[in-house]
């Protein structure tokens, strides 16, 4: 009955050693494509969430300021223009 036991935990051993490695290259695997798609993403330029806001609250106040200086042309073209006033002649002598 010793020997058999003694399979079985040579068995058992072997198998957790097993997972193990096979955790080991899980882990070795999930670095690898971490790496991969982090050089990927880096490749194609995109931008971080914080500068897409950034930029985003830039031009939204652009559009303000925009709105804003057009209401001001509109109004200033609305006003009627002053005639242009004569030229008082010199004296000739």
């Amino acid at each position: 009955m010793q020997s058999r036991n003694r399979i079985f935990d040579d068995m058992s051993q072997l198998m957790t050693n097993a997972m193990g490695v096979a955790q080991g290259a899980k882990d070795e695997a999930e670095t690898a494509l971490k790496s991969m798609m982090d050089r990927w993403l880096a490749d194609r330029d995109f931008v971080s969430r914080d500068e897409f806001d950034a930029v985003r609250e830039m031009a939204a106040k652009a559009r303000e300021e925009n709105a804003t200086l057009l209401a001001r042309i509109e109004a200033l073209e609305a006003k009627p223009k002053p005639k242009p006033r004569a030229k008082p002649k010199a004296d000739k002598k």
